[in-house]
């Protein structure tokens, strides 16, 4: 209660909506939290770590995918405590245990105590660190969620592309063990007291409009209807609901849209083609004679083109039907994916990486986009902790498909492409994912009015 009332208070004094105050806490964890447990990360560690203990390559990345598996497993709570609660407390302890798992990892010396602190840590990155920012930022905007999820994923990016950069500097300067301390006591001191302080749940929840703009524009227009005579038309019609009204399905009635179904699906094939060809790009381009310090350039250019790529997606996003530009990324996602197979050199893989960005950091963002806008705020969590598990799927399966697939071929021109083909057929499935419209309640659909 005496956070709220801190909340209240800053929300009354600041020039601006407190929704931005919202984003600001959502980017924190979104850039150092969540990259701390990234695969782009922990490929930095894979050298040094498996070359002191002697383990192989294969069980250093079970952890990843046992991480995956933990984070599907706790989504769907995850999902109910944010609705009910909100997301500072889930965010702050969710950054605790990353950051506390990090410091640990710098003591470890066998297998299986890496398993028992990388393993909570992957899952904290894969369910409730996502769950939590991007909900929370569905909540407090509408109609300039693209823009503000836009600015999220950047900073995100950011943070993905700039932490295997500086881990690899710590672990050349200082070794491993005191890059793993280092980013877990960055994770602990900006994680978690000003999520705790200044996040809150809805703008409803504060007494706040959610669209404070789009409320005096809907008093004008009422002045107006009424100094005409009750319509603004002339014609006593009632205005037609704008494409940003808002409808608050509960989980049930998602699940009983074929768009839920649809976008599970997509986010099943997306997420496998993403993790699988990121986490063996480099691998690849090695295999055809790159030297591997000019391979890692390949990761990055994937990473950082998640950033312009949010920047356009958000631009298109209230000027095209989502299910279209979702179509649109899985497309360049097909390009991408197959162009780095057929690819032997940087002149063709880095404007391939790059491509294969762009289209991943439009699906991350309008599906997060579209989850929000087809089914409201209301439910938004737990929805998408039901959902989330086809993401977290695919990320698990990629890899995995992947690497196997390229053991028995000899290489990764095989996978890579049928990775292509598959988003491809996602690309194409997408387009018959329609919103869902208005939830009847005997003959009145029921709406509210949206806004940020």
């Amino acid at each position: 209660m005496r956070f709220m009332g801190l909340r209240e208070r800053l929300a009354q004094r600041l020039p601006f909506y407190y929704g931005w105050v919202i984003l600001a806490m959502a980017s924190v964890p979104s850039f150092g939290s969540r990259p701390t447990m990234a695969v782009a990360t922990l490929s930095v560690f894979v050298v040094p770590m498996t070359e002191e203990f002697d383990w192989s390559r294969g069980q250093f990345s079970v952890a990843v995918s046992l991480g995956a598996v933990c984070g599907l497993l706790v989504s769907p709570f995850a999902g109910r405590l944010i609705d009910r609660y909100g997301s500072g407390v889930l965010l702050s302890a969710s950054a605790t245990l990353v950051g506390l798992c990090a410091i640990g990892l710098s003591t470890v010396t066998q297998l299986w105590a890496f398993y028992a602190l990388y393993i909570p840590g992957r899952a904290a990155f894969s369910s409730p660190l996502e769950l939590g920012t991007s909900t929370a930022v569905s909540n407090w905007f509408i109609r300039r969620r693209p823009l503000a999820l836009a600015y999220m994923g950047i900073i995100q990016g950011i943070g993905l592309t700039i932490f295997p950069l500086i881990a690899q500097v710590l672990i050349n300067g200082w070794g491993w063990q005191t890059a793993w301390l280092l980013l877990g006591i960055f994770t602990l001191s900006t994680g978690i007291a000003p999520i705790l302080l200044l996040m809150a749940r809805r703008p409803e929840d504060m007494g706040l409009e959610p669209d404070p703009e789009k409320a005096r524009q809907a008093i004008r227009v009422g002045e107006a209807a009424s100094a005409s005579g009750g319509s603004t038309s002339g014609t006593g019609a009632m205005p037609k609901p704008s494409r940003l009204t808002e409808i608050n399905y509960t989980v049930r009635q998602a699940m009983a849209t074929r768009a839920f179904w649809i976008l599970a699906l997509f986010s099943v094939f997306g997420f496998i083609v993403q993790a699988g060809v990121s986490l063996h790009q480099v691998p690849h381009y090695i295999e055809q004679g790159v030297p591997a310090h000019l391979a890692a350039l390949t990761a990055s250019t994937f990473a950082f083109g998640q950033v312009p790529g949010g920047i356009l997606w958000s631009m298109l996003a209230r000027r095209f039907p989502l299910r279209i530009l979702l179509s649109a990324a899985g497309a360049m996602m097909t390009v991408g994916a197959i162009g780095t197979g057929f690819s032997n050199s940087l002149s063709t893989g880095i404007p391939m990486g790059f491509l294969l960005g762009v289209g991943v950091g439009g699906m991350h963002l309008l599906l997060r986009l579209t989850w929000a806008d087809y089914y409201g705020r209301l439910h938004l969590g737990s929805i998408r902790g039901l959902t989330l598990p086809a993401q977290i799927g695919g990320q698990a399966m990629g890899p995995i498909i992947a690497g196997f697939m390229a053991d028995s071929t000899g290489g990764y021109k095989t996978p890579f492409t049928i990775f292509g083909i598959i988003v491809a057929v996602a690309a194409l499935m997408v387009l018959t994912a329609t919103p869902p419209g208005p939830i009847p309640v005997g003959n009145v659909p029921v709406r509210e009015p949206a806004g940020d």
